[in-house]
C-alpha cells in the first residue's frame, strides 16, 4: 500500500523566519481560497508518528508511513499483540486487503506523546479500501468493528474557524493538555487535479501564546 501523503498547513510558511512561522491570509494552495468558506469537518491531530496496518486478503502487516521507515520493535511488539488477534475480522470486513492510515502514539514515541497513554497504541485517521478513501462515517463504523481508537471530530465550520480554534488552543480529547491541532477535511470529500485529495491542517504551536 501507498504512503499517506503529505497534508499540508491551510497557510504558506514565512520564509524570512526559516519558515517556522505562518503567513496568514496567504493560502498554501488556490483550492484552499476558493473552498474556504464551505463546511469543514474538523478531526484532533494526534501528536504520534505514522503508520500504516495494511491486510492483503491473508496476513497483517504494519509498517511505518513508508517502506523505508524502521519502527521500533518495542512499537511492532504493542501493534502486533494489537491487530494480529483481529485477523479473523479483518478477513471478514476486507476480503480484498486495506490500508489502516493512523498514528503510534503514546509513551516513548514523540515528545508529548505520552500524554495520552502510558503504552503504545494506535489511532485510525483515515482508511483506503483499492483506490477509495472512506468517508468518517465508515471510518468511525470500522473503528467500532475492530475496537480500535479514532481521530475523534471536535468541531466543523470554515477554515478561517479552524485557525481561530488553534489560535486560541483547546484541550486534547484524551485529556487535560493542549492538542496538537487539527486536520480538516470538506464535509464533502474532495479530489484536486491530478486525484489529490483536498485535506489541510493547522497546529496549535503555529500560534505561541504570549506570556502572562
Amino acid at each position: 500500500m501507498k504512503p499517506y501523503h503529505k497534508i499540508h498547513t491551510v497557510f504558506k510558511r514565512n520564509p524570512r523566519t526559516n519558515y517556522k512561522t505562518l503567513l496568514e491570509g496567504y493560502y498554501y494552495s488556490p483550492v484552499f481560497e476558493y473552498l474556504a468558506d464551505n463546511h469543514w469537518l474538523f478531526t484532533e491531530k494526534i501528536n504520534g508518528f505514522n503508520t500504516r496496518i495494511t491486510f492483503n486478503g491473508v496476513s497483517i502487516v504494519i509498517a511505518g508511513r513508508t517502506n523505508k521507515d524502521q519502527l521500533p520493535e518495542k512499537t511492532i511488539t504493542a501493534l502486533n499483540d494489537l491487530f494480529q488477534p483481529k485477523l479473523k475480522e479483518f478477513k471478514k470486513l476486507f476480503k480484498d486487503g486495506v490500508c489502516l492510515y493512523g498514528e503510534t502514539y503514546g509513551a516513548k514515541t514523540t515528545k508529548g506523546s505520552g500524554n495520552y497513554r502510558s503504552d503504545q497504541g494506535f489511532v485510525l485517521f483515515d482508511i483506503l479500501i483499492g483506490q477509495w478513501w472512506l468517508k468518517h462515517v465508515n471510518i468511525l463504523d470500522v473503528s467500532k468493528q475492530l475496537n480500535i481508537d479514532i481521530a475523534p471530530i471536535i468541531g466543523e465550520g470554515t477554515l478561517s474557524d479552524m485557525v481561530e480554534m488553534a489560535r486560541k488552543g483547546f484541550n486534547s480529547t484524551w485529556g487535560d493538555f493542549q492538542a496538537e491541532g487539527i486536520v480538516a477535511r470538506p464535509e464533502i470529500r474532495l479530489q484536486g487535479a491530478g486525484g489529490k485529495r483536498i485535506i489541510t491542517k493547522i497546529k496549535c504551536k503555529d500560534f505561541p501564546k504570549e506570556p502572562a
